[in-house]
């Protein structure tokens, strides 16, 4: 397994342009992420079948080579649960890879749970067994060691043997097509820009507020998402989640009253005096701008009766599948099937993924007709 580290903007061009005389090339990102908001990148691994490229982006000043890749229609880019590595590539790129394919996706129309893990498949499909000591290594470190080296270079050397078995799979069983169009649909999931605006409603326990308790919640999660951006910290490390609750629950304007509230005595120190000024304008907002207060579907009359009967339905379509059951459809993605209809009246531009691509015609036209044109009980 021999490979380059890559330094400067020209080996990075050499190796790109390589790259882009082929089919398909694998990649893969280390990065470390504990108190940051943003994903910090450690390396880029390339590898084309010919090149191993480990590219250190660090000390590179001109990565418009591996930008132009990204972009290249004429090659896949192949990559394993690759969720992070799009925000990775997305935040340091401003650019993620296209066309792609995610091989945790590929394994999962042959029959693998959707979370199958790299070294699982590698140890499955090409006998052997990678060491993963160094999966929570410090990826900013310099110099880098040569085990880190070796384990960087191994995730993209196993990628492509991988890929090309799990490749001749899915165009004997037709899911070819299928696999593309999924992991499209992840990519188009993870580079969906949020509206600091809505942050409350990721808020856990947000719910359980009135309207009027909301409206003093959503300023401070914009407040709270937009520092955090800002900053490049963590949402938790500028201020934590169940303390902005109980604010926002408890109307509190005084670092006193926080600390009483036993919310997090740093933040509080930090932060007080700007979240005081938050409640108290917010307090000023009027009851017609009020957001309306969160309806759970779990808390709707018939709720619990029509999930039930849409995860029996799905079961029958599982027992004629190989798909593991969270693949074909999660919780969260029956929910979204049932909001559409009974809280959207289906409407085109928030279709639920139980009502796209491959899902549709295997089960999301049957659940749908499940739930018929019957509304929820007021």
């Amino acid at each position: 397994m021999n490979y380059q580290i890559v330094t400067d903007t020209e080996t990075l061009a050499q190796a790109c342009t390589q790259a882009r005389q082929k089919e398909a090339v694998m990649l893969d990102t280390e990065f470390v992420r504990t108190r940051t908001f943003f994903p910090q990148l450690g390396l880029v691994q390339m590898y084309d079948g010919e090149l191993l490229s480990l590219i250190d982006t660090t000390v590179i000043d001109d990565i418009t080579p591996i930008v132009e890749l990204f972009q290249d229609q004429k090659v896949l880019k192949v990559l394993h649960a690759c969720g992070e590595d799009l925000e990775v590539f997305q935040h340091h790129f401003q650019s993620v890879p296209t066309p792609m394919v995610d091989t945790q996706v590929m394994a999962a129309f042959i029959g693998h749970g959707l979370s199958t893990g790299f070294a699982s498949l590698v140890n499955e499909y090409l006998s052997v067994e990678l060491d993963k000591s160094e999966s929570r290594t410090d990826w900013l470190a310099r110099p880098l060691t040569e085990k880190q080296l070796n384990y960087a270079a191994a995730d993209v050397f196993y990628l492509l043997p991988m890929f090309d078995k799990l490749h001749g799979l899915l165009q004997e069983s037709g899911c070819w097509q299928d696999a593309l169009q999924e992991s499209e649909r992840q990519v188009s999931k993870r580079i969906r820009r949020h509206d600091p605006e809505m942050a409350y409603l990721n808020i856990k326990g947000a719910w359980q507020l009135s309207a009027k308790q909301l409206s003093v919640l959503k300023p401070l999660a914009t407040w709270r998402y937009e520092t955090a951006v800002r900053k490049d910290l963590a949402l938790n490390f500028v201020f934590k989640e169940t303390d902005l609750l109980t604010v926002a629950r408890f109307n509190l304007t005084s670092s006193r009253e926080m600390e009483r509230q036993q919310c997090d005595v740093r933040s509080v120190r930090r932060y007080s005096a700007v979240i005081a000024n938050i409640v108290r304008n917010a307090q000023g907002t009027a009851e017609e701008d009020w957001p309306e207060k969160i309806e759970r579907l779990v808390d709707l009359p018939n709720y619990k009766q029509t999930f039930k009967a849409l995860k029996d339905e799905m079961n029958k379509v599982l027992k004629a599948s190989h798909l593991a059951p969270e693949f074909l459809a999660s919780k969260k993605q029956i929910n979204q099937l049932i909001s559409w209809v009974w809280c959207k009246n289906q409407d085109p531009q928030s279709t639920p993924d139980l009502m796209q691509g491959w899902r549709k015609p295997l089960l999301g036209d049957k659940l749908l007709k499940k739930l018929g044109d019957t509304h929820r009980t007021k």
